[in-house]
């Protein structure tokens, strides 16, 4: 359930951020934009919930970096994948700070904060299922 959850709640992500990205390009009607292909990469996000027993001992900014991290790696590793088949939905190839067009290092504090978002949505969904996982 939690791969759903993080699958889903990604997807809402993406569309707000590309929706703010798009009232920044003076495009006031806010439109936001995602791909199918996203959600089951969205959803790996679920590997937090067991990462979060671990990691709970540590101060927010360890634990936001290691996910930014495991973040990035995803994004690298899921965006060759996807340019191999030609059917990656992003490209950063234009965008500065890029590597092999696939992950941005500007958005390291996106991700520290995307991945500490998600720790709190999932530790919320644990106590309001009396999971026993924390």
């Amino acid at each position: 359930m939690t791969f759903i959850i993080c699958g889903i709640t990604g997807l809402l992500f993406e569309i707000m951020w590309t929706g703010l990205g798009s009232l920044l390009s003076n495009r006031l009607n806010m439109k936001g934009t995602t791909s199918v292909i996203m959600f089951p990469i969205y959803g790996l996000a679920a590997i937090i919930k067991p990462m979060y027993k671990i990691l709970k001992r540590f101060p927010f900014y360890i634990r936001g970096i290691i996910y930014a991290a495991g973040i990035f790696f995803v994004e690298f590793a899921s965006g060759l994948f996807l340019k191999k088949y030609k059917c990656c939905p992003w490209d950063y190839s234009k965008c500065p700070l890029n590597i092999k067009g696939v992950i941005r290092i500007d958005y390291a504090p996106v991700w520290f904060l995307i991945g500490l978002l998600f720790e709190r949505i999932l530790v919320f969904y644990t106590r309001l299922t009396g999971s026993k996982t924390f």
